[in-house]
């Protein structure tokens, strides 16, 4: 059990260190070679950066403390353990590429031309990065924090969160920086948000079926027998009909959409079929949770 336990931290703190590696080359690669924003705590240091020269690995440290105290008493110790090597990680590598940058070592992509591509590859780099770090449980601290709230309490979508606080920094910036480049970077904001969404609610997605037909009994086993997938059947009865129906409900992997319809309108060309994403399945035949 012992090595399990230590095995997961392990994989949590590289996990952390390279979604915030990715995010800081993103910061260093696309944003500020392109004087773009970003949201968060990372936005209000990006602005210092252009009015003041100050470098984004002090000041997204030094705004992190006050936020870090307040998820420490929201979330506990041990949350805030990972939310700690975050921030901690994030500034680490924000120098790294700094120094890289300047040494010449790396050559950022700065464009006078297509802002486009570089707003794409801007979102994507910097939502990859949070994504990772989400997974693994942890933050960058900052915004982040809020949006683990709301998450936690309300259950909703972190990135739809940081989208809407993204957009408030991100506004303030009109008073420092052409309304062009604030205008791309909402974009970035917004592939950067269904970047998080993805890598967080899970780069594997599974289709849940609910069959209305009347021969649900026949049509439960087939899909048990020929699919060996598992079958739940709710017994119902049809508002104008009268008629008592059974309910299947069914979760199959995206490849087996077609198979299955086929196989339901083999047996019940009038079968009522609804078909719904989901995310992070769990469970004999799908992924087994590991902690």
């Amino acid at each position: 059990m012992k090595r399990i336990t230590w095995t997961l931290l392990l994989q949590r703190i590289g996990g952390i260190m390279l979604g915030t590696a990715i995010y800081a080359f993103g910061i260093n690669y696309f944003v500020i070679p392109n004087e773009l924003m970003e949201g968060g705590i990372t936005g209000i240091s990006l602005i210092l950066h252009y009015v003041a020269q100050i470098s984004p690995s002090i000041t997204t440290l030094v705004l992190n403390i006050p936020l870090f105290l307040l998820g420490l008493r929201v979330f506990g110790g041990k949350s805030m353990a990972y939310t700690l090597f975050g921030i901690l990680s994030l500034s680490f590598f924000l120098r790294v590429f700094e120094v890289m940058t300047r040494e010449g070592w790396i050559i950022p992509f700065a464009s006078r031309e297509d802002y486009f591509l570089v707003t794409l590859y801007a979102g994507l780099s910097i939502g990859s990065g949070l994504g990772i770090v989400f997974r693994m449980g942890g933050t960058t601290g900052g915004v982040d924090i809020i949006a683990r709230l709301f998450n936690k309490w309300r259950g909703w979508s972190m990135g739809q969160i940081m989208l809407i606080l993204d957009v408030l920094i991100i506004g303030s910036a009109l008073f420092f920086l052409p309304k062009e480049k604030i205008l791309y970077t909402l974009v970035a904001a917004f592939v950067g948000s269904k970047t998080i969404d993805f890598i967080t609610e899970g780069a594997y997605t599974a289709r849940a079926l609910t069959i209305i037909s009347d021969h649900g009994e026949e049509l439960a086993e087939r899909i048990t027998v020929e699919m060996e997938r598992g079958v739940t059947i709710f017994p119902a009865r049809g508002a104008y009909s009268k008629q008592d129906k059974n309910v299947i409900y069914c979760v199959v992997a995206r490849h087996e959409v077609s198979r299955l319809k086929a196989l339901v309108h083999a047996k019940d060309p009038a079968a009522f079929i609804i078909i719904g994403n989901v995310h992070d399945v769990f469970g004999e035949g799908f992924r087994e949770e590991k902690g």
